[in-house]
């Protein structure tokens, strides 16, 4: 098959994949326009839970099914009075039903490829072969997540009554921590902690989990076995796929925890070699397992859009604010190397912008909006990154999202107003600011680590939660120190967007997996406060965008990043610089900041009792006319 009737082909499932997206959105318009009658399959989701339907019931059935987060159905549990193992009984019933409606989406794509003879036999068969080790993938995510989340994390902190520092203290005390490359402690694990007797030990999956495990290794062997029979005319990588597939066979055969690392970091070295449109995605990301960071089981594929071009525009401008930053330094020379690794690890990306086409296991829990991997810095430092930008996804779901009454009482309707005329009626430029605030987090993500950043500035866990404000706010600094102004129409919008996020993730308080990108809001909180974009008085939220503020907010984020990039590059411990900013209070982090402390409680008291209300006094119809 030549190259232009392949990307015709890709082209094609795109489209399909879109269509198909619409189509699941469906159900959040049926529930905006109050057309109960055709949300059936919600009715049978309440039916598989056994609870009797409400409006809240209803809408969080809809964001779980439509949008894979289950934080909305979580609070209406609480409301509901419902214990604490109830709701993760009801979690996990919840996690079944979104996983078999969504195995048949993947299904049905797998099929239109097939029945239409899209691609090539060797393309159709990944496409195959990944949904067949896929249902096996989510198979596995029940007892990972009943096991590691629900079983060992919580007997730990019971066991430290709550104290989390003691968790690590004694992880660390028994060994109990995987080794990673050179036999330093590893940043993450591909094991889980087993109790025998009275004592824990760490197993690999495959001693873990074996029958799951195994199952997994069957599928994946049967994928090697069809793709030797084939051959990949289009891109001449069938022996990169089959080595990628050989080193995730060994990886989730490998029995010895000290190994674990190497073995995925194997399978990374061989995935970064695969450059096709068509990518598929393996255990990466570590966001789930407060403790040990155990790896979820995420297995996708991810289609890159024909029509993306790539370009060095956002790389470009995230290095020059880098070196910028950099040149503030002292001691440039003692940070030397950590800057030529971050700068090698730029100029090594490989970007990816497209969509999710078949996805699995722990990625029912939540897709991501983009992802920069691998995370071993080592592969990275010989290999470079990936990074998968969803903007298309991300914006056909963002025009979905139904209006919510909470938006409209804390953000005031003239900012929705601006924002959703936005959103709806300028799309290029709405894909110009997914590039410099989402892709350039990502790219963020990259700065001022070298391979030993994460295990060092990790010691009481909290390494995650300054991350992700980290990468964001890479991102940002980009633009605020571009001296080109070649974007500076889109200033107005960046800040609107940046206020949305920071308030928004307050809503993300008590979902643990997630708890990073909470404490990411309340950072940004701080320079929106400070700034006095956000004012709180008498339980009144006023908002000021005027160009006075904006500048002031730029001082403050250049500044804190400074500090921040200086944190990093002196490797302390990220607890130093999260507590700046937020404290532990029982279990979840608070503002230190007075003012924002009470914002942040209303506004989530506020979301547990009215986050599921939809908004009545604004339409969709006013921007889509």
């Amino acid at each position: 098959m030549n190259n232009e009737k392949f990307i015709n082909d890709l082209n094609d499932i795109y489209e399909f994949l879109n269509f198909q997206k619409s189509s699941v959105n469906k159900l959040i318009s049926y529930l905006e326009n109050k057309e109960f009658d055709k949300l059936t399959i919600i009715e049978d989701f309440a039916s598989t839970l056994d609870l009797e339907m409400s409006d809240d019931l209803r809408f969080a059935l809809v964001t779980r099914l439509v949008n894979l987060r289950d934080d909305s159905l979580v609070q209406v549990l609480k409301k509901s009075i419902k214990s604490e193992i109830e709701i993760i009984d009801l979690q996990e019933k919840a996690y079944c039903f979104v996983r078999d409606f969504w195995h048949e989406k993947h299904k049905n794509t797998v099929d239109y490829i097939k029945h239409n003879n899209l691609l090539t036999p060797f393309y159709q068969e990944i496409f195959q072969s990944v949904y067949n080790v896929g249902i096996k993938m989510s198979s596995w995510q029940s007892s990972w997540t009943a096991h590691i989340i629900n079983g060992i994390n919580k007997e730990l902190l019971n066991k430290f009554e709550g104290d989390e520092e003691k968790v690590f203290e004694y992880l660390e005390k028994h060994h109990l921590f995987d080794l990673g490359h050179n036999n330093i402690l590893a940043d993450r694990s591909y094991s889980a902690l087993v109790k025998e007797k009275d004592e824990y030990h760490s197993k690999a999956y495959i001693n873990a989990f074996k029958e799951q495990t195994t199952a997994v290794i069957d599928s994946l062997e049967e994928f090697e076995e069809k793709l030797i029979e084939l051959e990949d005319e289009t891109y001449g990588q069938k022996w990169d796929y089959i080595l990628y597939i050989q080193n995730l066979i060994k990886a989730f055969g490998e029995t010895k925890t000290h190994m674990l690392v190497e073995r995925w970091a194997d399978v990374d070295r061989a995935w970064m070699k695969i450059k096709t449109p068509i990518q598929i995605g393996h255990p990466l990301e570590y966001y789930e397992d407060h403790f040990r960071k155990a790896v979820a089981l995420e297995w996708d594929i991810r289609l890159t859009n024909p029509e993306f071009a790539q370009n060095d525009n956002r790389v470009n401008k995230i290095k020059s604010a880098f070196a910028k930053i950099f040149e503030n330094f002292k001691d440039k020379n003692e940070y030397k190397a950590i800057y030529d690794f971050s700068l090698k690890s730029l100029d090594e990306v490989q970007l990816y912008v497209g969509r999710p086409a078949l996805f699995f296991g722990a990625e029912f829990n939540g897709l991501f909006s983009a992802q920069v991997v691998p995370n071993d810095e080592i592969v990275s430092k010989e290999a470079g990154k990936k990074i998968f930008a969803f903007s298309d996804e991300i914006l056909q779901s963002s025009r979905a999202k139904p209006f919510l009454k909470l938006s409209r009482e804390v953000f005031g309707q003239k900012l929705l107003t601006e924002d959703r005329n936005f959103l709806f009626k300028e799309t290029d430029a709405w894909h110009q600011v997914y590039d410099i605030t989402t892709i350039g987090h990502e790219f963020g993500h990259i700065l001022w680590c070298d391979e030993e950043t994460e295990t060092l500035m990790n010691k009481t866990g909290n390494f995650k939660n300054i991350e992700e404000f980290k990468a964001t706010t890479g991102g940002l600094v980009s633009f605020f120190l571009d001296d080109s102004n070649e974007e500076k129409e889109l200033e107005q919008q960046v800040l609107i967007d940046t206020v949305k996020r920071a308030v928004g993730l307050i809503g993300w308080m008590e979902v643990d997996e997630v708890q990073p990108y909470y404490c990411e809001g309340l950072i940004h909180l701080n320079g929106l406060f400070d700034s006095k974009i956000l004012i709180w008085e008498n339980e009144n939220l006023t908002i000021d965008l005027s160009k006075e503020k904006y500048d002031e907010l730029k001082k403050w984020y250049v500044q804190t990043y400074t500090s921040l990039a200086q944190h990093y590059l002196d490797k302390k411990d990220a607890t130093e610089f999260l507590n700046q900013f937020a404290t532990k209070e029982d279990k979840y982090f608070m503002p230190t900041n007075k003012k924002i402390y009470s914002f942040v409680k209303h506004y989530f008291a506020r979301y547990q009792e009215i986050g599921q209300e939809l908004d009545s006094e604004d339409k969709k119809d006013n921007y889509l006319k």
